[in-house]
């Protein structure tokens, strides 16, 4: 690896939320780090290919292979964002951060438990946008602001923080979809199609604009029950 080479790998893992400096290794990749999540990526060149590792394959996005290869820069900066979004949303880990705030935050009156929700759906939604890369993971809408952090379980029958804070507990959704998903009028299934409810007429379905296009390519197993649960409690069932 030349200078040149390594100063351009680490401004990408700079950019790509992997601040701490790389560690050089003994066979010549570089160990990428976060002072925001203890799980690391390790990169190497070979024959003008990217190779990379990590020590959670978590952080590749669920495939199987232990390494992942890319061609170019624009490759690597893709798969090093993804990879530090995972890392800083994976189970509990939102939920931890929620427990540290909570245990600065008075919640004696109705309006402190409120606020300390409220902080709780901030952060959820925060993660929600990392882990979905700031899109609708149905239409590919990326106007943050215009986006809803939607809980598949409702926030009021989770169990737990955990499974409140959790990020497969989430779909982050353009706002239509939002509020036929959050009240009941279509679901999705384990492979991501769409659901609609037989309690929405055909022709309130023309016009509030339901797309039988409309589907979730990159539904991980840990949102499988969290789907079940909605299909099973919060899909409209025929009037």
């Amino acid at each position: 690896m030349t200078p040149l080479e390594r100063l351009r790998l680490e401004k990408a893992a700079a950019d790509c939320g992997f601040e701490r400096t790389p560690v050089l290794l003994s066979d010549g990749g570089l160990e990428l780090r976060s002072a925001q999540f203890p799980e690391a990526v390790i990169l190497h060149t070979q024959a003008g290919m990217f190779r990379v590792s990590a020590t959670s394959n978590v952080l590749l996005d669920g495939t199987n292979d232990s390494t992942v290869s890319v061609t170019d820069l624009a490759q690597l900066y893709v798969l090093l964002r993804r990879a530090s979004a995972i890392a800083r949303t994976v189970p509990n880990r939102v939920a931890d951060q929620f427990h540290r705030e909570k245990q600065r935050l008075p919640q004696t009156t109705e309006a402190e438990r409120w606020a300390v929700q409220r902080v709780g759906q901030d952060l959820f939604r925060n993660a929600l946008l990392d882990y979905w890369q700031g899109r609708c993971c149905v239409t590919g809408l990326a106007v943050p602001t215009l986006l809803r952090a939607s809980h598949i379980r409702p926030w009021a029958k989770c169990q737990s923080d955990d499974e409140r804070l959790d990020v497969f507990n989430g779909l982050l959704l353009a706002p239509h979809i939002d509020a036929l998903f959050d009240d009941g009028w279509i679901s999705f299934s384990d492979q991501g199609s769409l659901l609609l409810s037989e309690a929405l007429p055909p022709a309130a379905r023309v016009q509030v604009g339901v797309s039988s296009d409309w589907t979730i390519r990159s539904l991980k197993p840990s949102h499988l029950p969290y789907l079940t649960f909605h299909r099973a409690n919060e899909l409209r069932k025929a009037i």
